[in-house]
């Protein structure tokens, strides 16, 4: 069935992480060495629905000239977007008012017409159930999962979560010194959506006294008896980490932008309001820190640099063997391939009984329950 192509296209989608030029490199490599032509779809699938936006062209030419020398770098050449889902595409009516429709099919006659064979689709949840859409309507598909949050499921991890991790656990390292210099509570918020991945990486790798994740509602009044606990025992300053999706048992997620037609909702914001109440309940001078978009530059670690790597080249081995509708996934014994169907719309959220976590509650740390 590998005989059947001859070229194919790859993109980029959602919130850009560390790893993915180097999923590209090695998604181009690997095809040109099966004499596959190979093109990189810009800003996700906006360079097929918005050519005229693009001097060059919405969809460029990928040799192994135009992919030299990009593992080790952030971003990506491609551009990518989380807004624009060609499934539930946002267009004003001569009213005003916004609708919703599917412009999918623009995408499959664009493959058909430039008779490219593929798509190597490279994105988180959001851009795995476009691509399993699409695989539904008869193109065929292979996801990478990419996001630095590590909330895909069916994948032991997803790179740039290392790089994010690795990151905020610097900063926290930091964050100790002056914290304790000052006497103070320094709150730091990060990202990760709707699970507490990398918060709970983050927190017990960098000794926060306390992290707050989604997945385990907090009661604040907890985080404040472990503040007066350390100044009891002498240690007058403390670190909370805060998860941007984390929520009180009486409250709600601190958004800082609601969900509209075409955009999910924004969060943040949750890391200020813990930082103001605990001032006022200990009487503690208090800083907040939201490492944010911080999370997603920089160079990819080498884990991250070679999980990309290996998804790129599984990718494209993946359709050599005639697959088509399944995510490259990294397991304990290696890369493996599993149905978009048990990817596309499944979050993985931080299980209460994983190992990482009963760490941590040995270790002494407050999850505010």
């Amino acid at each position: 069935m590998s005989s059947s192509i001859k070229r194919i296209a790859v993109n980029t989608g959602g919130g850009d992480a560390p790893g993915l030029n180097a999923v590209i490199q090695s998604v181009v490599i690997a095809a040109a060495n099966r004499d596959w032509d190979c093109f990189g779809i810009r800003d996700g699938f906006n360079g097929i629905l918005f050519p005229e936006r693009y001097a060059s062209g919405g969809v460029m030419r990928l040799t192994r000239d135009k992919v030299r020398g990009i593992s080790h770098l952030g971003g990506t050449i491609l551009g990518t977007t989380n807004k624009g889902n060609p499934l539930h595409f946002p267009i004003t009516l001569p009213d005003g008012s916004i609708r919703e429709v599917d412009r999918s099919d623009e995408i499959l006659t664009y493959f058909a017409t430039h008779e490219i064979d593929a798509l190597v689709a490279i994105g988180g949840d959001g851009s795995l159930t476009i691509a399993h859409a699409l695989h539904k309507k008869g193109l065929r598909v292979v996801g990478v999962p990419k996001t630095i949050d590590n909330d895909l499921d069916k994948t032991f991890t997803t790179f740039g979560f290392d790089t994010a991790v690795g990151f905020a656990t610097e900063c926290l390292d930091r964050l100790h010194s002056t914290a304790e210099s000052h006497q103070r509570v320094m709150v730091v918020e990060v990202m990760g959506r709707y699970a507490g991945w990398i918060a709970l990486h983050t927190g017990i790798a960098g000794n926060a006294h306390a992290i707050l994740i989604p997945e385990i509602r907090f009661d604040l009044a907890r985080v404040e008896a472990k503040i007066r606990q350390r100044e009891a025992d002498g240690r007058q300053y403390s670190i909370v980490l805060v998860a941007e999706g984390a929520q009180p048992t009486d409250g709600h997620r601190e958004l800082l932008a609601p969900a509209e037609v075409g955009h999910s909702e924004r969060l943040g914001g949750i890391g200020e309001r813990i930082a103001h109440d605990l001032a006022l309940s200990t009487g503690k001078e208090t800083r907040v820190v939201v490492l944010g978009h911080l999370l997603r530059g920089g160079s990819p670690t080498a884990f991250d640099r070679l999980s990309a790597l290996r998804f790129g080249a599984a990718a494209v081995r993946a359709l050599d063997e005639g697959q088509s509708g399944v995510m490259v996934s990294l397991g304990l014994n290696g890369v493996d391939h599993v149905a978009l169907e048990e990817v596309a719309g499944h979050m993985k959220a931080v299980p209460l009984g994983c190992d990482t976590l009963q760490t941590g509650r040995d270790l002494g740390i407050c999850f505010g329950d």
